[in-house]
């Protein structure tokens, strides 16, 4: 599918004229990341799908990147294929910019499904994300991604699915060194302009974590959905941020079944 004006590469799957998922990745991923939870989508929605500014096929982002400039980007995206609203699906820092377009465009957003995304931190939690920024300024992706693969799948699983960690691996260590670290900064410190937010969100949302996710676990999920007029927290079992690869089912089914409950007559 030919790229927006600005850049971004979207792709489009399932029933158009259904209601429309739009799904958003997480930081130094891309839209690919989806492809485990599209096939349970596309029988009864219209998905869409696509890379985040400085993310897998899209531009690299036009002014410095910010929540409010990932919220525009999703609304140019929703312009481009013709709709007026649609419940909007993120995973981590996809969750964020979520949030932040229903903050922004409360109109356009039917339902939100926040997966294993941020809120307020720990003291010692936000140091922590704020050393791997500025490490990873110093010495690109490659510095912090197998840290960050130990975070998101469990022990066990990377044992047995090499392959698997090599692709993720991939997705991250081709991001843009000049631009990983602006939007790392996002993810770090994005989170204090969407917590707590004034109007309350008012609309149906299901907020997913696992309770391994240690960086973005059964408390925070909590935290967000107590924030939302409508919202709902789900916790999965031994699984970590990447729930959704490591076991699809166990992120489909509770997704699809909210969905159904919300979206359809």
């Amino acid at each position: 599918m030919p790229k927006l004006p600005d850049g971004t590469a979207w792709e489009r799957h399932g029933k158009q004229g259904a209601p429309t998922v739009v799904l958003i990745h997480g930081f130094g991923l891309n839209r690919a990341v989806w492809q485990w939870m599209i096939p349970a989508l596309a029988d009864a929605y219209d998905v869409i799908a696509y890379d985040l500014y400085g993310h897998g096929e899209t531009a690299p982002p036009p002014e410095k990147p910010s929540l409010s400039l990932f919220s525009r980007q999703l609304n140019d995206v929703l312009d481009a294929s013709g709709l007026e609203s649609a419940a909007v699906a993120g995973f981590s820092l996809g969750g964020m910019v979520s949030r932040r377009f229903a903050m922004d465009h409360p109109e356009r957003c039917r339902a939100l499904v926040i997966l294993h995304s941020q809120h307020l931190r720990s003291p010692e939690a936000q140091t922590a994300i704020e050393a791997r920024v500025v490490q990873a300024e110093k010495e690109g992706p490659e510095a912090t991604v197998d840290a960050a693969l130990e975070r998101w799948f469990t022990d066990a699983y990377r044992a047995r699915n090499p392959e698997m960690m090599a692709l993720v691996r991939g997705w991250v260590v081709s991001n843009d060194k000049a631009v990983y670290p602006a939007i790392y900064s996002v993810l770090a410190k994005g989170v204090t302009e969407i917590a707590n937010p004034e109007p309350p969100l008012r609309l149906p949302a299901l907020v997913l974590t696992a309770d391994e996710d240690f960086g973005n676990g059964p408390d925070m999920t909590r935290a967000i959905a107590a924030e939302i007029d409508g919202g709902e927290a789900l916790i999965l079992p031994g699984l970590r941020h990447m729930a959704l690869a490591e076991d699809p089912d166990a992120v489909n089914a509770p997704v699809r079944a909210f969905l159904d409950r919300v979206l359809t007559p």
